[in-house]
């Protein structure tokens, strides 16, 4: 019997992606583990593993086709591993759609081997209810009655290790397969826990139906005639931008701070710093030190490295900076994780090759998912000042803006220094005004004597 492999969700934003690539072709026998295709999301481009073996029956897809709905069929696998046991996988729910794991192994997309159809309930009997919300369906939760438990092999081997009965965990990966992350946060000897909504989407209150959908009119009948203007089509990435700022701006209650930093003495130690790893090639930005700086004071203010989340607030034990690259189409925040614990000249390294697999969009899932701060930066454009839209879960973002001569006055005379100005926008739900404020206070001085960033 068959059984359909279907478009993986390989980030918790992902809707659709366009099939770059087939490594198999119709009658080629494929195992576990084996690549099969290369998908491209709006931010990346990854290769999907097998998760069952038999023998590829048809390609339902072709190479280079756009816009692929998260769980469609793209290709059919029979053999006698697939055989009568097996049934064509159930349908998710929308919520189950957009599920994803920051893990590379739990975005590794064929579907899992379908489990034994049900039996048909005889005409008089009435149809099972339907799943409660936040409830997996029995034909995609893990079984512990003798039915095969869907679980990556990456999974499997942790949970032997830690001696982990997989029947006791509760999958977050696509129709409910147990993934690495599953493992790593589960106990042995734990109860199953029901499976919980999608994180980042709110379910709206019992007997309250959500809210419709903003209705946007067409530029026609805005009174701007057809055929005055070119339609370029939103890819994913811009299609995903889009909604996910306009979910922040709506609704996360968020404010600006303002403030000016005397950047000379930054400037000159930079100058230093760049001679002496002349050697080894490595060239550290301002940007670079700015990371730095907000790391450093994100560990001396933690009560600002934090995430609003409906349970409590999120206390990050470490200052993982998100940098905004602007790619193509759009925006992406690759990650410098414990940014505090490292020097200047990782820091450079690890954001110059960041940012060039960002922007040829070969970065992992763990490297743009995730963050607890962010850091955008338009000063080599020429910008004074700006205030970004936080970046959700994050507490807090940074804008910083050119650094250029201006007079300022030092005790009672007139002096000229160069000045960069910083916006801190801040969730208010986490992050209010008092800390906002201490957290400029921690960061200025770090940029402004930057021998402090080391001590």
């Amino acid at each position: 019997m068959s059984i359909d492999i279907l478009m993986p969700a390989l980030s918790p934003t992902m809707e659709e992606g366009t099939l770059a690539k087939w490594h198999v072709k119709k009658g080629d026998t494929v195992k576990s583990g084996d690549v099969i295709a290369e998908i491209e999301t709006d931010k990346a481009t990854m290769e999907v593993e097998a998760v069952d073996e038999g023998t590829v029956e048809d390609i339902l897809v072709p190479e280079g086709t756009e816009g692929v709905k998260v769980n469609a069929p793209i290709a059919r696998l029979s053999g006698d591993d697939a055989g009568a046991s097996a049934a064509p996988a159930p349908k998710t729910s929308p919520e189950a759609k957009t599920s994803g794991e920051g893990d590379r192994e739990a975005v590794e997309g064929a579907l899992p081997k379908a489990q034994s159809a049900a039996p048909t309930p005889p005409p008089s009997a009435p149809p099972p209810p339907p799943p409660q919300a936040g409830e997996v369906s029995k034909s995609q939760a893990p079984k512990s009655d003798g039915q095969r438990i869907f679980a990556s092999p990456l999974a499997r081997r942790i949970a032997e290790q830690k001696g982990l009965d997989l029947s006791t965990v509760t999958g977050s990966g696509p129709h409910g397969r147990i993934v690495k992350a599953d493992v790593d946060a589960a106990q042995p000897g734990q109860a199953k826990a029901p499976a919980a909504a999608p994180a980042g989407q709110p379910q709206p209150a019992q007997g309250q139906a959500p809210a419709a959908p903003r209705q946007v009119q067409s530029l026609e009948q805005q009174g701007i005639p057809a055929g005055s203007y070119d339609l370029i089509p939103l890819d994913g990435m811009r299609k995903t931008v889009a909604r996910r700022m306009t979910d922040s701006f709506r609704d996360v209650p968020h404010f600006p701070l303002n403030i000016d930093i005397e950047i000379d003495a930054l400037l000159a130690a930079r100058t230093r710093i760049n001679a002496m790893l002349e050697k080894s090639g490595v060239k550290v930005s301002v940007n670079d030190m700015v990371i730095k700086a907000a790391a450093v004071a994100l560990m001396q203010v933690k009560e600002a490295n934090a995430s609003y989340t409906p349970e409590g607030i999120a206390m990050h034990h470490h200052a993982d900076i998100a940098m905004a690259v602007a790619v193509p189409g759009g925006l992406i925040t690759p990650i410098i994780r414990a940014a505090e614990t490292k020097g200047l000249a990782q820091i450079a390294v690890e954001a110059k090759d960041l940012a060039e697999r960002a922007r040829t969009k070969k970065l992992k899932p763990e490297e743009f998912q995730g963050g607890t701060f962010s850091v955008s930066n338009l000063g080599m454009f020429g910008i004074k000042s700006f205030a970004s839209i936080i970046n959700e879960p994050q507490g807090a973002i940074l804008s910083v803006g050119v650094g250029e001569k201006r007079a300022i006055v030092r005790g009672d005379q007139l002096a000229i220094a160069t000045v960069m100005s910083a916006t801190l926008t801040c969730d208010h739900r986490v992050v209010d005004g008092a800390t906002g404020a201490r957290w400029l206070a921690a960061f200025k001085p770090l940029l402004e004597d930057p021998i402090t960033m080391i001590v």
